[in-house]
């Protein structure tokens, strides 16, 4: 297996029916590297939920062979599921912009918590929650960052730019908030209580799983009741969409916050992931390792 799904490089050769991109150009792949084509999705620029959609590794490519991802020195890709990198964005930065920044950007965009004015919630501070942030306030949102570290406050305010900063097991914190928010964006993959996240909501309100914790969550009805509030997920982007996540990306100069490693770096950084040890995404510069 070769993993690897946040994926940005240089053109170096292009087929002879390829007519977006050139030698030299700047791009990226993300999760997805085929799809049928032919679906209801597909039609709709949703390639990222077409039941017969390719992910970049570990899966079978229409001629049968193996996807292989971006741990290597170069990659074959359709043109269709490529994306260009506009050249104010640097390589490194963007990287994690084709999971994890189109993962929040899609729920946001299609969900209308996008509006100026709005008051969003993001639970979690990690790699998905600090580009909630970014994107989020780029669109005019008021954002309140909601986590379990109460030593996160200060690197949320003041270096990734939320408004507020809520410690979801300080329920003086959380009942001051009781009924202000338009919308959550929720990206821990820890099992987590949903209850108090749902008092959080206005009339309305959407509660969107991004994260993906390995067990059930309890899901209690009445505060759905009791205020039409809604829960549902979301699960990265189509082509289309991640496109324009890319260019307002560049138009915003977002990008996520890194810490370049080589090769022969992963195993400790592994290490370190497993201990929440980075702000917030590695990112293996595969061209200086293998040179």
């Amino acid at each position: 297996m070769v993993p690897g799904h946040e994926i940005v490089g240089v053109v170096t050769e292009v087929g002879t029916k390829v007519t977006k991109f050139k030698v030299g150009d700047k791009v990226g792949v993300g999760c997805l590297v085929g799809s049928c084509h032919s679906c209801e999705n597909c039609a709709n620029d949703r390639e990222n939920y077409c039941p017969e959609m390719i992910l970049s590794y570990k899966r079978k490519y229409y001629d049968g062979t193996i996807t292989y991802g971006g741990y290597s020195d170069i990659m074959v890709a359709d043109e269709h599921f490529v994306v260009a990198i506009p050249d104010n964005l640097p390589l490194g930065g963007v990287a994690p912009l084709l999971c994890a920044g189109i993962t929040v950007y899609s729920p946001l965009k299609y969900y209308g918590l996008d509006r100026p004015g709005l008051h969003l919630g993001v639970v979690g501070l990690g790699g998905l929650g600090h580009m909630a942030v970014k994107f989020a306030k780029a669109m005019g949102v008021k954002v309140t960052v909601i986590s379990t570290s109460p030593g996160k406050k200060q690197e949320a305010m003041e270096r990734i730019g939320a408004d507020s900063f809520l410690v979801s097991h300080d329920q003086e914190q959380m009942q001051s908030a009781s009924e202000t928010m338009d919308g959550i964006i929720d990206t821990v993959s820890a099992v987590h209580p949903l209850l108090h996240l749902l008092g959080l909501l206005k009339r309305d309100g959407k509660l969107v799983m991004v994260g993906a914790p390995e067990k059930p969550l309890e899901l209690p009805a009445f505060p759905l009741l009791n205020g039409r509030k809604f829960v549902s997920g979301s699960s990265i982007g189509g082509l289309k969409e991640t496109r324009e996540m890319i260019n307002f990306a560049s138009e915003h100069s977002i990008t996520s916050d890194i810490e370049v490693i080589s090769m022969d770096y992963v195993n400790t950084a592994m290490e370190r992931l497993a201990k929440a040890d980075v702000r917030y995404r590695f990112v293996i510069d595969i061209g200086k390792s293998t040179a």
